[in-house]
C-alpha cells in the first residue's frame, strides 16, 4: 500500500488502473490509461474511459468491464471510492485528508513546488514578444508577453536551461520609416515643413523623440543648405502622390542622401529611444529577458549573405516578381 503522498494524484490514479487492468484482464491487452476531470463535482475527482476503450478488443460489456476493474483496484489510502457510471465511465473520488495532507506538502516545498529534473542538462531557447521597434507596445504584445514568459518559467522550473530572447527588428524598412518619420517632425520645429506622408508613422512619440533630438541638437540635422533639401521644402503640398508606398521611398532616400552620416546616428537614436521603452514596459509588466538580439547583427557579420549563397548552392531559392524565393514545396510547404 502506497503511505507517502504522490506528487501527482493524476498519476498515481492512473497507475491504480494499470494494476487493476493487469490484475483483473492478465496477459490479455495493453492498453494506455487516461484519466479526465468531470466536468461535476458528483463524478469524482477523476473520470477515466478506460472499460469502453477495451471493450471493443475485448468484445465485452463495457460496464461489466468497468465492475471488474474497480473490484481488482489496488487499494490505496488516497483513494476513498470507484464507481462506475453510465456508459461504463469509471469515476474515482480522493479521500478529503488526501487533498489536505497534499496542501501540507505544497506548503512545506514552497517556491520549490512542481519543479523536477526532466529538462536537466538540455537548453530552450524562448523568443516572444519581439515586437517591432518602432512605437510603443499594445495589448496584444503584453498577452504575448505573458504567454511566453509563463511559458519559459514552466520550463526553468523543469530543469531546463531556459535563455529568453527578444528578437529586435532594427533592420529594414520599417526602421527606415521611424527614421525618416521622426527627421520630418524635427524639420517641422526647425521651421523647415515637409508635407507628412499618411503612411508614415503618426502618434505623439514620434513629435516627442523630435522635439528630444532638437533640444540636444538643434538644427545641426536639418542640412538647410543642401540642394535637395530645398528640393521637397518646395515640392510642397502641391504635387499629386500617385503611389504613397513609392513616395515613402523616395523621401527615405532623400533622407539618407541629405543627412549623409547623420542618418545613422538618427536611426540609432529612434531605435534606442524605442528598445528602453518597450523594456521599461516589460519591466513593469514582470518580464525581463535574457538576450536582446539584434536583427541587424545577421548582416552585419555576413551570416545573412552567407545563408543566402548556400540556399542557392542547393537549387534553393528562385527568382520570381523582382524578389528572391526560398523553394519550400520541396519541404511540404
Amino acid at each position: 500500500m502506497v503511505t507517502t503522498i504522490p506528487h501527482d494524484f493524476r498519476s498515481h490514479c492512473i497507475q491504480l488502473l494499470g494494476q487493476a487492468v493487469k490484475q483483473a484482464l492478465p496477459d490479455e491487452v495493453e492498453i494506455q490509461v487516461e484519466l479526465q476531470r468531470p466536468k461535476l463535482v458528483d463524478h469524482g475527482d477523476y473520470s477515466s474511459n478506460l472499460a469502453m476503450k477495451l471493450a471493443k478488443p475485448l468484445r465485452k460489456n463495457p460496464l461489466e468491464l468497468a465492475k471488474m476493474l474497480i473490484a481488482a483496484l489496488p487499494d490505496s489510502p488516497w483513494v476513498e471510492k470507484a464507481e462506475v457510471a453510465g456508459g461504463g465511465f469509471i469515476n474515482l473520488f480522493l479521500r478529503k485528508t488526501a487533498k489536505q495532507q497534499f496542501l501540507h506538502a505544497v506548503l512545506q516545498a514552497g517556491e520549490s513546488f512542481g519543479h523536477s529534473r526532466l529538462g536537466a542538462g538540455k537548453t530552450m531557447q524562448v523568443e516572444f514578444v519581439s515586437a517591432n521597434p518602432t512605437g510603443p507596445l499594445h495589448v496584444g504584445h503584453g498577452r504575448g508577453a505573458a504567454f511566453g514568459a509563463s511559458l519559459a518559467n514552466i520550463l526553468a522550473a523543469a530543469g531546463y536551461a531556459v535563455t529568453r530572447e527578444f528578437y529586435v527588428n532594427d533592420a529594414g524598412r520599417q526602421m527606415d520609416i521611424l527614421t525618416l518619420s521622426t527627421w520630418l517632425r524635427y524639420l517641422d520645429l526647425c521651421g523647415l515643413s515637409i508635407p507628412f506622408p499618411a503612411n508614415a508613422y503618426q502618434g505623439q512619440y514620434v513629435v516627442d523623440m523630435a522635439a528630444k533630438i532638437h533640444q540636444t541638437q538643434g538644427e545641426s540635422c536639418a542640412h538647410r543648405s543642401d540642394p535637395a533639401l530645398q528640393q521637397l521644402l518646395e515640392a510642397g503640398a502641391g504635387d499629386t502622390i500617385e503611389n504613397e508606398d513609392e513616395h515613402l521611398d523616395q523621401l527615405i532616400a532623400a533622407a539618407k542622401s541629405i543627412l549623409g552620416t547623420n542618418y545613422g546616428d538618427l536611426h540609432q537614436f529612434v531605435l534606442t529611444e524605442q528598445l528602453a521603452d518597450c523594456r521599461n514596459d516589460l519591466m513593469e509588466f514582470g518580464v525581463e529577458f535574457d538576450s536582446w538580439y539584434s536583427e541587424q547583427s545577421l548582416f552585419d557579420n555576413g551570416m545573412v549573405a552567407h545563408t543566402i549563397q548556400l540556399l542557392d548552392e542547393k537549387k534553393l531559392l528562385y527568382r520570381q516578381d523582382g524578389a528572391l524565393w526560398f523553394h519550400s514545396i520541396d519541404f511540404g510547404d
